[in-house]
């Protein structure tokens, strides 16, 4: 299946279907072989396995949802998901579980029921993604110039694509000052270090500038 390039997760889900069901075969065969009667112990593995999947319905709902994972294609392996309240990068996707790799390097293992059965956020469907940083500056500053300087500074940043350019919007008159949010993009990938440089950008640009940043002293 991988020299006809044939999806990975697909290939994993097939190969393991493709293992139990070789197994049984080969134990049917093997019986089959030292003279037990087959027919009989086929028709009584079909009744054990109806009895089975009565017992182990949960299992067999994880395995429905297994095979709407890889025909509807939510995700794949190597993106990066929030699902079932975990988030993390697909390492595979099981007949009944999927395996997420955490930020932190932890091992989650997800009933694939559980994932199709709530929303589903995949961070890496479209290549790139946006931050937004808030900004605040006080009454009396000149935006254009406040924009001109932040732009500047943020499209610079390392990560920060060039196309679609970084933006910054007027959010708020907060009581605390103009509200600002600068919007960069960045590669799905390189996220979280775009938002550091980002944010050291803007942080920089503004005290280079002058801009004075309100700020409320703690209540005593």
């Amino acid at each position: 299946m991988r020299k006809a390039r044939i999806d990975e997760a697909l290939s994993r889900f097939l190969s393991s279907i493709a293992q139990y069901v070789v197994l049984a075969a080969a134990l049917i065969t093997a019986l089959g072989k030292v003279g037990v009667e087959t027919t009989s112990l086929v028709a009584l593995l079909a009744s054990a396995g109806l009895a089975v999947g009565l017992a182990l319905q949960g299992s067999l709902s994880n395995f429905a949802a297994g095979v709407m994972i890889l025909f509807f294609r939510p995700f794949a392996l190597g993106d990066r998901i929030q699902a079932a309240g975990q988030n993390g990068t697909v390492q595979d996707i099981g007949i009944f579980v999927t395996t997420l790799l955490s930020p932190n390097l932890e091992r989650i293992i997800v009933p694939n029921s559980a994932i199709i059965g709530g929303c589903i956020t995949n961070y890496s469907s479209e290549g790139r993604l946006r931050a937004e940083i808030k900004l605040t500056v006080p009454y009396g500053c000149d935006l254009d110039d406040v924009q001109a300087v932040v732009l500047e500074a943020v499209k610079h940043a390392e990560y920060v694509l060039a196309d679609p350019a970084p933006t910054i919007l007027f959010a708020n008159l907060a009581e605390s000052g103009l509200e600002l949010i600068v919007a960069p993009y960045a590669k799905a990938p390189h996220y979280a270090n775009m938002v550091n440089n980002a944010k050291r950008a803007v942080y920089e640009a503004v005290g280079k500038a002058r801009f004075r940043t309100p700020f409320k002293p703690p209540a005593s």
